[in-house]
């Protein structure tokens, strides 16, 4: 076991793990985060809490994790390049696996011009990519980036980041991959998928590369709740790709159905990508609908989840 968490042994025990997704309150409301956290407990094996997701400011992705750990339910607390220099990030880690903190997802995030701060001047002192190793090398090593110096205590955090099947070029996408399973990466959640065609190409380059062997694989899932909310990803979207089979059933839906078709269409996905080879598990992002996501999970098939001490 490299941290212990709940995610790492259901993994290791060769279960199809679930994640789901809890974003912050854009206040310092605790509650909120229990009341979503209530919503995900019993049908996840960890949530990912966001870190000032499309650059809002929300409540901190540390402190959040914590609430929910408290509310029962494990975190996998984001962290992106964006807002810290490695110094703050370096300091944050600490400081989350003082609070008992066991799983971070590494990312970029999204440029500060999509939030309510476009004015900000963003950081990137580091990238995801020397995020991932330095997290190894705390963990690993029991050093800090670029120092010999041993660190007090441990620093026990099973190592997540993100990745895009469906970005151009997509002949490359395997191989970026394969960069971050060797800066250290342990499990990886991928962009939402809606064309399987395409994601069954890419994880047979993965499969090929043996990079299914070297970190667990996580296929990102979202529900979609109209029509026009389909149609929007599929044209606005960067990195989503939606078949126009799928646009054909939203927009035929009745409009006070469109919901549990997308609902139906997200549990048929499921279904599918369960069967791909080097899949470890699902991913689900509901975006402000963690009162459905058990729905959803349910619907799937994917309940119970284990109990692993």
């Amino acid at each position: 076991m490299k941290a212990g968490s709940n995610l790492e042994k259901v993994f290791a025990s060769g279960g199809f793990a679930v994640t789901g997704e809890l974003g912050p309150p854009k206040g310092n409301d605790g509650e909120v985060v229990k009341k979503k956290a209530a919503m995900l407990k019993g049908f996840v094996d960890a949530v990912n809490i966001t870190d000032n997701q499309t650059a809002v400011v929300r409540m901190s992705s540390i402190a959040a994790a914590t609430i929910a750990l408290q509310a029962g339910i494990e975190p996998i607390m984001q962290m992106v390049c964006r807002d810290r220099n490695r110094i703050a990030m370096q300091s944050d880690l600490l400081g989350a696996t003082a609070f008992g903190l066991k799983n971070i997802l590494c990312l970029s995030g999204d440029h500060q011009s999509f939030g309510n701060q476009p004015g900000a001047k963003n950081v990137y002192d580091i990238d995801s990519m020397q995020l991932i190793s330095t997290v190894k090398r705390m963990r690993d090593e029991k050093k800090l980036l670029n120092s010999d110096d041993v660190l007090e205590g441990e620093v026990k955090m099973f190592i997540g980041a993100a990745e895009n099947p469906f970005a151009e070029p997509f002949e490359y996408r395997a191989y970026r991959l394969k960069k971050k399973v060797e800066a250290g990466v342990d499990f990886i959640q991928t962009q939402c998928i809606y064309d399987m065609k395409i994601f069954r190409e890419w994880m047979k380059v993965v499969c090929d590369l043996g990079l299914n062997e070297k970190c667990y694989i996580m296929a990102g899932v979202t529900p979609l709740k109209s029509a026009g909310m389909t149609k929007y990803m599929a044209s606005k979207v960067p990195g989503i790709i939606i078949p126009q089979e799928i646009i054909d059933r939203m927009s035929a839906a009745p409009k006070d159905k469109a919901a549990e078709e997308g609902i139906k269409i997200c549990c048929e996905q499921i279904q599918e990508l369960r069967e791909i080879k080097g899949v470890a598990g699902i991913h689900l992002m509901a975006i402000e609908w963690e009162h459905r996501s058990g729905e959803i999970i349910e619907k799937a098939g994917l309940l119970p989840r284990p109990k692993i001490d």
